[in-house]
């Protein structure tokens, strides 16, 4: 009996996901702007997505730990020997999701000792243990009372979890239109064929929703690989409308 009320108790729901998600997108975009005004002085977008105040990465990352942690509250070695392999995990896997859609490596851990292809590293294998630690023991009580002060509105939250699917499938769009717009400027790249009506109303769309003022702007430090394997940062390619 009493482990099947401690299961209850551990049990995440849908709902919980969906916030934990919004808020730690949301807190994690606030720290990589400060920590990005504090190194190099610039204020500049970090946004993961191209609609809305998210940076994605910690927000799926804080529901990975939480769902394979939350069973461990009580045991804090258990918390972080196992939120350090997770972490790891999902930083490498993160690492490679990242650099197929945005066509660029978000962190490289190379120059450190003991990394794994410059994507983990040991020194940041113990981070993760300890950030397991803040997050289960420390972190999450106050958002847990917070999503409880949130009405359980099964309408909000599909139209909320609607938006954000758009969002992903939006933001994976104007990556590769603007990738590609780099692509064809770089090669000096001629369209001399006639366009179809579909390629007529795709290009409208690209070009009024995902300009190049609006993509410079959002994602600043986008990449595009040439030919030769080589990056250039596409704000040095494409002017800004």
């Amino acid at each position: 009996m009493n482990n099947k009320i401690q299961n209850k108790k551990n049990l995440i729901t849908l709902k919980q996901l969906l916030w934990y998600f919004i808020f730690f997108s949301i807190f994690g975009l606030i720290i990589e702007t400060i920590f990005c005004y504090a190194t190099m002085g610039i204020l500049e977008s970090r946004k993961g997505l191209i609609w809305g105040p998210f940076c994605p990465v910690y927000g799926v990352g804080a529901c990975i730990f939480i769902i394979m942690l939350n069973k461990y509250k009580d045991k804090p070695l258990h918390l972080f020997i196992i939120g350090s392999i997770i972490g790891n995990v999902t930083e490498y896997l993160l690492s490679f999701l990242l650099e197929a859609i945005y066509g660029m490596r978000f962190w490289d851990y190379s120059y450190l000792e003991w990394n794994l292809n410059g994507r983990i590293c040991f020194k940041y294998s113990l981070f993760w243990g300890v950030l397991a630690l803040i997050l289960i023991k420390g972190i999450k009580g106050p958002i847990d009372k917070l999503i409880n002060c949130i009405p359980n509105n099964k309408i909000l939250n599909l139209s909320i979890f609607v938006f954000l699917i758009i969002d992903i499938i939006a933001t994976v769009w104007a990556v590769s239109a603007y990738q590609e717009r780099a692509r064809f400027e770089y090669e000096k790249i001629n369209i001399k064929n006639e366009q179809n009506i579909i390629q007529v109303v795709k290009n409208k769309i690209e070009n009024t929703l995902f300009s190049n003022k609006i993509m410079l702007k959002t994602f600043p430090n986008l990449r595009y690989t040439d030919y030769n394997g080589n990056q250039h940062y596409i704000r040095d390619i494409l002017k800004s409308d």
